[in-house]
């Protein structure tokens, strides 16, 4: 490879990519069924222990429970509903249009609640409409503000997660072996030494260029493979990888630059220690309404040694900042086999 091209290869490191033009966004979601779960166990607090504003026994608590319940929890599920239905047009709102326009939504779930009562006849002679919508008005604020504290929550522990991800994929050793490694191929195979770079810069770009907090699966798996090339140059046929890749399962949502570092995990634990290498097997599949990854390394004999778990910890917290209870993270150690179990929403 002569000195322009390898200088061309180096430079790719620092060349920006065209900023892209941000997509609407909306500043909480009412979409995860961990949020309209959670909706509906507040709703269910706030009646419990209105009715307990009432002479009589435990007997007619139940039944002023059931009765408001009746009417509350319609309302709040056509609220979560219309609120999530209307994502994409009040995306291109601003922030605190947004805000307003969830918490004016709020009033007509409200109107809901005092309608079935009506309908049932157990309004009194005069309903109160105006309460009911002040009070959908209120419990729409009072949810529309936890979920935009828990979404500015999530920005800080995202950015001190891809802060530590970064620095693991940039450490000076991996750096100064990848580069060791092309200079030892120059001579010998200086195409398979441009690929190397290559590799290099693509996992330098996307590890340095900023994200959003969410990328494709299929995105993160080339990532994941550039990286594996690199480590193959360096350790030879100690390093044996295999791939299952789903193309169904490319299109499921994950936290950017997730899968690189449960790889490197694989290599350093399963690789390094080992004379004779270890087996690295990484797999995506769709199952239904579920995206399955799987990353699994063999260990060496005692299992080699222990990590401090930050890259797993990492992971797993961006996963449910992303997906909440519907990411599930599992790791396992059978028969000489260490995995890494994920699954997401497809």
């Amino acid at each position: 490879m002569d000195d322009s091209k390898l200088l061309s290869a180096f430079q790719e490191l620092n060349r920006p990519k065209p900023a892209a033009k941000p997509r609407p966004r909306m500043v909480f979601d009412v979409c995860q069924p961990g949020v309209v779960l959670r909706a509906v166990l507040f709703s269910e607090a706030v009646v419990a222990v209105g009715a307990l504003f009432g002479p009589g026994s435990w007997a007619d608590w139940l039944q002023r429970l059931a009765l408001f319940s009746g009417a509350v929890l319609p309302a709040v599920l056509a609220w979560l509903v219309v609120t999530c239905g209307a994502s994409p047009l009040l995306a291109r709102l601003p922030a605190g249009g947004q805000q307003a326009v969830s918490v004016a939504l709020g009033a007509p779930a409200g109107l809901v609640s005092c309608a079935l009562l009506t309908t049932l006849g157990l309004a009194g002679m005069q309903p109160p409409w105006l309460a009911s919508a002040g009070a959908g008005t209120l419990a729409a604020a009072i949810m529309v503000t936890a979920l935009v504290l828990r979404d500015k929550g999530r920005m800080p522990a995202e950015t001190a997660a891809r802060l530590a991800e970064l620095q693991a994929r940039i450490r000076p050793h991996f750096l100064f072996n990848s580069l060791n490694s092309a200079i030892a191929l120059v001579r010998e195979d200086p195409a398979r030494a441009e690929t190397l770079l290559e590799d290099l810069s693509e996992l330098f770009r996307h590890a340095l260029v900023a994200k959003t907090d969410a990328a494709s699966l299929a995105e993160e798996v080339q990532v994941a493979r550039h990286y594996l090339d690199i480590e193959q140059v360096r350790f030879g046929d100690r390093l044996r990888v295999q791939w299952s890749i789903d193309p169904q399962a490319g299109k499921a949502r994950v936290p950017a630059l997730f899968l690189q570092p449960l790889v490197e995990n694989a290599v350093k634990h399963g690789v390094e220690p080992s004379p004779t290498g270890a087996d690295v097997k990484v797999t995506t599949q769709r199952r239904g309404s579920v995206v399955v990854i799987k990353v699994t390394n063999t260990v060496p004999a005692g299992q080699g040694r222990p990590g401090h778990g930050v890259a797993l910890d990492n992971v797993r917290d961006r996963l449910r900042l992303l997906h909440d209870v519907q990411a599930q993270f599992q790791t396992a150690l059978i028969d000489g086999r260490y995995q890494v179990r994920i699954e997401v929403p497809a």
